[in-house]
């Protein structure tokens, strides 16, 4: 192995053993934080220096995708001004490896007068931050993966799983669910799926119709012309079943000598799955994957309006 790579290895190593470790430090204080910020009606303002300053934008990140109101504050621009943005319902999350950081312990005088709820992450549990925090999470880690123990590593690791297990404890107590995960993320595949109804994407017009006495061939032809796996035996007011691709290689493979001779309703699926116009996109795609199937019919009630298939379903 090269050198690159064992020290690669080795990054791996340490960083993984510092995550791993975490779990003996965890106390009650990290209960009592997460029922502060569930119990609170403010934000959870997270703050941090340096490097402990871009963890905390990412914590905040991911807080606020998963339902907790938050945002990252700069202890330089929050001691020029942007305190006023502090409530006094808000719960302050001070990150700082050493809890001595010149820029997050001044800001302690105004939080202590604005009776915030400070939730400090620091490696050291004595620290001047950790001692006048109300909840010390420590994040202290043995060794930095950095060879000259010198830039932070092990410890902004520790310290973004610290944040990933605040929010996801926070998840669980807020029972927070896909559906809550899509309306912050209209933009992701699951939350266009879970916010779209099947009739913003579903095929309309003319639809792939054929009567239970059509025979074969043409049964073959009309799924060819209309590419979509399938035809519809009945009418727009009366769906008597569905063929599909599958269906007309079974049968193939049933009656082999007596192929050519079939009509629709000697093959087609009585009483066949089908979605709801008004049904979310999310609920089509679980419905066609639990039965192994790439279409369905499109109901209005009773009516016929449209088919969906899986492929438009990947919006």
């Amino acid at each position: 192995m090269d050198r690159y790579l064992k020290a690669a290895n080795q990054v791996f190593k340490l960083e993984a053993s510092a995550i791993l470790k975490l779990s003996e430090k965890l106390d009650a204080n990290f209960s009592k934080s997460v029922s502060e910020i569930i119990d609170s009606k403010g934000k959870v303002i997270i703050c941090g220096m340096g490097k402990s300053g871009l963890i905390g934008q990412k914590i905040a990140a991911t807080l606020a995708s998963t339902g907790t109101s938050s945002f990252s504050m700069h202890p330089g621009e929050a001691f020029h001004g942007d305190l006023g943005m502090i409530d006094s319902h808000d719960i302050f999350l001070a990150i700082s490896n050493s809890g001595e950081t010149e820029e997050v312990i001044r800001l302690l005088p105004f939080l202590k007068e604005n009776k915030n709820i400070i939730i400090a992450m620091t490696g050291k549990p004595n620290s001047t931050l950790a001692r006048h925090a109300t909840y010390h999470l420590d994040i202290s880690v043995e060794e930095e993966a950095c060879p000259l123990q010198l830039a932070p590593t092990s410890s902004t690791t520790a310290t973004l799983a610290m944040g990933d297990a605040l929010a996801v404890a926070l998840m669980l107590g807020r029972n927070f669910q896909p559906e809550h995960f899509a309306r912050f993320h209209p933009g992701g595949s699951l939350g266009r799926r879970l916010l779209t109804t099947v009739k913003d994407i579903m095929r309309e017009g003319e639809l792939p119709f054929v009567t239970s006495e059509t025979d074969i061939h043409h049964i073959i032809e009309t799924i060819s012309k209309y590419r979509l796996g399938m035809v519809v035996v009945g009418s727009l007011n009366d769906l008597q079943g569905v063929i599909t691709d599958g269906d007309i290689r079974r049968a193939l493979e049933t009656y082999k000598n007596h192929f050519h001779e079939l009509t629709a309703k000697q093959i087609m699926t009585t009483n066949p799955k089908t979605i709801q116009s008004n049904t979310k996109v999310q609920v089509a795609v679980d419905t066609m994957n639990n039965a192994n199937i790439s279409v369905l019919p499109v109901m209005n009630g009773k009516v016929i309006s449209g088919v969906v298939h899986l492929f438009d379903c990947n919006i």
